[in-house]
């Protein structure tokens, strides 16, 4: 039996509650799990804000712990390796994406918390592929964040040929943001920090930002016309999206790994002149990961932390609901 944390129904307060996971299949191996990372993807799922959530539901995908069960054809993990589950615990392996090491987009891939029983729990269980080792030198009771806020905001700098000497903007200094931040200065890159907070003005320079902009002042905007080569916008509200691509030097990209529910109210007149691009993109692939993990080892780098026994659930749901938290917020047993 699997202890877990789960929610009885959408908005309900997570609750002790035990499961029977079945036989282990041949691809997969069961975790212990030692911390993992509360994220506001946990909390949408928790109160259903996406539509797409079942109860009992046990959330929590920012997991770090060791390997305590391989299935039989797991040749590539062993018994006690510390590893790290993210938002995505398998794929179908054999389309072409992931023929291609694009896993992430893998059509068939499962989320770990849909559909599927997450880490809240003293263990949780994962296709093989979709785990990745933790590198020896890599704070386990931190690292959980970087297996969905990290690779969310590594993943662009990888696909898109970022280079050193680049110049990126980041919108939004919170979970996400911080993060980015220390990626992009240890990436070589010239990085801008947009922020509504006089309170992150400053920390977002500590945190690797070279410069700061206000991101509700039009000329303070302004100032950075046609100097970036990508913006990274991490929040999910609406903003003035032809401004900020006003910033953008030919060829620019502005990309979205924050949720935005709103339409975006661009022109394709905007666009053409310095034929620039708009994306999004979530996490990223198991190898990505793993290339992420290893850069975050050499450069220290690792998220701004909170701390919560298991036991303190909901206190700690709480405070991530409330948008205090700096940034992430990571239960231990």
């Amino acid at each position: 039996m699997i202890k877990a944390y789960a929610a009885m129904e959408a908005g309900g307060a997570l609750q002790p509650w035990e499961y029977d996971p079945g036989p282990l299949q041949a691809n997969e191996v069961e975790v212990e799990v030692e911390h993992c990372g509360i994220c506001h993807s946990d909390l949408s799922m928790l109160q259903n804000e996406w539509g797409v959530a079942s109860y009992p539901l046990v959330a929590g995908h920012e997991a770090i712990g060791t390997i305590a069960a391989l299935g039989d054809s797991v040749s590539n993990l062993a018994l006690g390796d510390r590893v790290g589950l993210g938002w995505q615990s398998s794929y179908c392996k054999t389309c072409g994406y992931c023929m291609t090491g694009d896993h992430n987009l893998c059509t068939q891939a499962q989320r770990t918390i849909i559909g599927r029983h997450g880490a809240f729990a003293n263990r949780v269980r994962a296709d093989a592929a979709s785990v990745v080792p933790l590198p020896s030198n890599l704070d386990a009771r931190t690292a959980g964040p970087l297996f969905c806020a990290g690779i969310t905001v590594f993943n662009p700098l990888v696909q898109f040929d970022i280079s050193p000497g680049d110049r990126v903007g980041v919108v939004g200094i919170g979970g996400l943001g911080h993060l980015a931040l220390k990626f992009c200065n240890a990436w070589g890159c010239e990085v801008v920090a947009f922020t509504s907070s006089e309170s992150k003005t400053a920390e977002a320079l500590e945190l690797g930002a070279h410069r700061t902009l206000n991101s509700r002042d039009a000329d303070s905007i302004s100032s950075a016309a046609g100097s970036l080569d990508l913006i990274l916008c991490t929040v999910s509200a609406s903003l003035d999206w032809g401004l900020y691509l006003s910033t953008l030097r030919p060829k620019g990209r502005l990309h979205f790994v924050g949720a935005v529910m709103q339409p975006l109210q661009i022109t394709i007149p905007q666009l053409m002149p310095g034929q620039l691009s708009v994306s999004s993109s979530v996490v990223g692939s198991p190898s990505t990961i793993a290339q992420m993990l290893e850069f975050a080892a050499r450069h220290d780098i690792r998220a701004q932390t909170e701390h919560y026994s298991f036991g303190a659930i909901n206190e700690a749901l709480e405070r991530l609901d409330s948008g205090e938290a700096r940034y992430r917020i990571v239960l231990s047993h």
